[in-house]
């Protein structure tokens, strides 16, 4: 965990979801890869090639930006817009099959939800989000949900972060962004004048409790 800035007068937490609320790693890539293997399908490739091809294009932006790129928007360089990637993650991706009930992810966050407005934003779109926060029992604790269908743009990019603040009718300075990937979850919010801590995990969202 690194702490990069916790608000002083504190009213909302986002979350992001994937690798934060839940650590599992096979389910992790299988999110990625089942996409890739859908992409490589309908263009006739192979499996390996397509996540070449996918995996050149995330390394030449990060070589060239200094920063990464979501799946989301390095799709869209082959052609794939946003809203083709919603209906990918909707019908590719079943939480519940690798995902069960965390009940000490549940404890930590009903403790935060009495002192803070929980939220989420997150690169799934809202149904693929909600059916990993029902997974893991914890959906009645996030009443706003930010997808990547609801506004269209994949995280790095303000509107989702700024919907989820004023959905808690709170500043930017009022609030905290967790999440696993800096360039992705961080970066942009500190910017936009949120606190950010980065987790390596769900292990990591355990001990925000005795933090905040």
């Amino acid at each position: 965990m690194k702490v990069y800035r916790i608000p002083s007068d504190l009213r909302c937490v986002i979350f992001d979801i994937d690798s934060t609320l839940y650590t599992h790693p096979e389910y992790a890539h299988e999110q990625v890869d089942a996409q890739i293997r859908h992409f490589a399908t309908l263009r006739g490739m192979e499996a390996d090639e397509a996540r070449a091809l996918i995996a050149g294009e995330r390394e030449r932006h990060e070589r060239e930006t200094g920063s990464k790129i979501s799946l989301g928007n390095a799709m869209t360089r082959f052609g794939v817009p946003i809203e083709e990637s919603v209906r990918w993650r909707e019908t590719l991706v079943e939480p519940a099959r690798y995902l069960g009930r965390d009940e000490r992810l549940r404890e930590t966050l009903t403790r935060l939800a009495r002192r803070f407005a929980l939220r989420s934003v997150t690169n799934n779109p809202v149904k693929t989000a909600r059916k990993t926060l029902r997974a893991l029992g914890v959906d009645d604790l996030f009443p706003h949900l930010v997808g990547l269908d609801t506004t269209g743009f994949s995280k790095p990019h303000e509107k989702p972060f700024l919907i989820a603040a004023e959905s808690a009718q709170a500043a930017p300075s009022q609030c905290l962004s967790i999440g696993d990937r800096y360039d992705i979850d961080l970066a942009l919010p500190l910017e936009l004048g949120m606190g950010g801590i980065l987790v390596d995990g769900v292990e990591d969202v355990y001990r925000l409790q005795a933090m905040l």
